[in-house]
Formats: structure tokens, C-alpha cells, sequence
């Protein structure tokens, strides 16, 4: 029964920790989620949904949302040359052919997963900053006063995880060398821009990604771009447009076409982590970026982290005594 099911704290109210909270759920596990923002919420631009997580999204009844919200990338997308030249087709199916891959506006996901869940699950200005735990129970405290006590406690607080010293040394970051634009344009200022397609430009030292999201109604853009200034690591930081547009000056005339309706544009500096051993010490479990960092060249951080909440709560672990065979949902 539910009731004898262990109660789980997720610290992280981005993808990660709303994927985990609906999955839990699912499993009919009760859940809180506390969010150090004022009110659950995504800047940035857009996400990248591959087959392995969209299937877990249908597995917790959101591929209608899916459907609705995203844009589907089809067997038009391409590999270029910085000039135009077309190199080789992109696989948006998975290995049995099945074409789930959308393209999507990382606030539409993330107001999606927050939707689903049953009122007064979020709780929103609670940063988490200290964490123990024994035998009975595990703690966390808030930078705001508040504690909450759990069962479980899930760390999906991102790349500057406050808890994932309680459960491995935190590894320092490496900056990779390269930093990213990021951006989007509205479909109606490129009319011809094509809306069913990913679509990345391949040059020495650089490249240039730009897919549809929201339903069509918009590009985003990504702009790989190498550097030797070291930067904060950051979703947010101001980029300069100007700056974007000399980077690929020369480019494909397409390229021009969609930076020249940029008037702003976000600077993300692209650091790595080496692999922690242990994602997991006792009652803690770290998941998505506070586990496993990683750069975004094969677009796979925001779909692994649907696959870490899923893993979890298909652990026995996170279903108490007694009720340890139950599958995935949907399985």
C-alpha cells in the first residue's frame, strides 16, 4: 500500500527532479519537491528529446504533451559543411526505427512535468545547504531556516550540487575550451526556415546546431564557438550578438540569414567533470548533472536525467518493504 512506501525529498526543481517526481508518483510514492527559485521556472532556450527519454515520458502519461508542445525533427535533418555542403543524414530513430525526437522549449518542458504533478508537491525558495542522515531518517536544511526530514532523499540540484559533497568528493571542473550562443528566433522572422528538421554545421574549431521547438513556432540556435577566456559555467550569462555573428562570418548563407535576427543571445561556458564512482550513499542518491556532467554535443544531458529519475523510481529501494517486483510503468 502506499502508505508504507518510504516519503522522498527531490532537492531540484528543474527537468531531473519534476521527471523523477512524476515517475515516483507513478509508482504511487510519495513525493516533495523544493525548488531554490522564487517559482518553478526554465531560462534558456531549447532541449533536445531523443527516443530513450520521450519513451519514459509516455510511460508517465505526457506524450500527448509531447506531441503538443514539441517539434518533431524528421529524416531531413542533416550534417553540413560550414559553407552548405551537405555531409551525411542524422539519425533521429532509435535502433528498431522508431522516430520519437523533438525539438523543445526547455520552459514549456519544464512547466509540462510541474503540471502533471498534484498541487502542493513543489515547494519553491528552499535552496537546499546541508544534508545528514542515520538510520531512520535523512535531513535537509534549507538556506531559508526550513528542514525537511525523508525516507529517501534525491540530489537533482545541477552542476553546483550543495549535496553531492555528502555522498562523493566533489571533482573539479575542466573548462573545455569552447563556449556556446544560445538563443531563439521566432519561425515568423524566417519564414523559410524549415521546422521539421535538426540541422548542425561542421567547421574547424566551431560548429552550429539549430532545430524547431515549440510547436514550430520557433529556432533555436547553438553556436560552438572555442575560447581561451575561462567563464563561470552558466546558462544565463549575457552573450554579445555581434560577437556570434563575426564567429561564423563566412559561413552559410542560412546561418547569416537566422543570426542577423538575433538581438539577444545567451553565453554558456562548456566545462567537464571527471566521473564520480558513487552516485549514491545511503538515503542520498545524486541524479542528472549533480551525478554526471556532461557537454551537450551529443544533446544528451536533459535525456539522461529523464533516464536517472526513471531508474530511480524503479528501484526497490524506493518502494518500500515487501514491494519489490513491480516493473516501469507502462512495462
Amino acid at each position: 500500500m502506499a502508505q508504507n512506501r518510504p516519503h522522498v525529498a527531490i532537492v531540484g526543481g528543474g527537468i531531473g527532479g519534476l521527471f523523477a517526481a512524476n515517475a515516483l508518483i507513478a509508482q504511487e510514492i510519495p513525493v516533495s519537491v523544493y525548488e531554490q527559485a522564487p517559482a518553478i521556472g526554465e531560462v534558456g532556450a531549447g532541449v533536445f528529446l531523443t527516443p530513450n527519454s520521450v519513451r519514459h515520458l509516455q510511460r508517465i502519461g505526457l506524450g500527448p504533451a509531447v506531441e503538443k508542445w514539441g517539434a518533431r525533427v524528421g529524416q531531413n535533418s542533416r550534417y553540413f559543411r560550414h559553407d552548405g555542403a551537405p555531409i551525411a543524414p542524422v539519425q533521429v530513430t532509435d535502433s528498431a526505427g522508431w522516430n520519437a525526437t523533438f525539438g523543445m522549449h526547455r520552459a514549456d518542458l519544464v512547466e509540462m512535468l510541474a503540471n502533471a504533478l498534484p498541487a502542493g508537491t513543489i515547494h519553491t525558495g528552499h535552496r537546499g545547504i546541508g544534508f545528514e542522515q542515520d538510520d531512520k531518517a535523512a535531513r535537509v536544511s534549507f538556506a531559508n531556516g526550513a528542514s525537511v526530514e525523508a525516507e529517501i532523499v534525491i540530489a537533482a540540484d545541477g552542476i553546483h550540487s550543495e549535496l553531492r559533497p555528502h555522498v562523493f568528493a566533489t571533482s573539479q571542473p575542466v573548462f573545455s575550451g569552447s563556449v556556446a550562443y544560445r538563443g531563439l528566433v521566432l519561425h515568423e522572422h524566417v519564414p523559410d526556415w524549415p521546422t521539421d528538421r535538426w540541422q548542425m554545421w561542421l567547421g574547424k574549431g566551431r560548429h552550429f546546431l539549430a532545430f524547431p521547438v515549440r510547436a514550430g513556432t520557433m529556432i533555436n540556435y547553438v553556436g560552438f564557438v572555442p575560447t581561451d577566456e575561462e567563464m563561470k559555467e552558466s546558462w544565463s550569462a549575457p552573450g554579445d550578438p555581434d560577437v556570434l555573428r563575426r564567429a561564423f562570418a563566412g559561413w552559410d548563407p542560412r546561418i547569416h540569414q537566422l543570426l542577423n535576427e538575433v538581438q539577444v543571445t545567451f553565453r554558456w561556458a562548456l566545462y567537464d567533470r571527471e566521473p564520480l564512482p558513487v552516485w549514491t550513499r545511503q538515503r542520498l542518491s545524486l541524479l542528472g548533472d549533480a551525478a554526471h556532467p556532461m557537454l551537450p554535443h551529443l544533446g544528451q544531458g536533459a535525456n539522461q536525467s529523464i533516464e536517472d529519475g526513471m531508474a530511480l523510481a524503479n528501484h526497490p529501494g524506493a518502494r518500500g518493504p515487501g514491494d519489490r517486483s513491480r516493473g516501469a510503468p507502462g512495462v
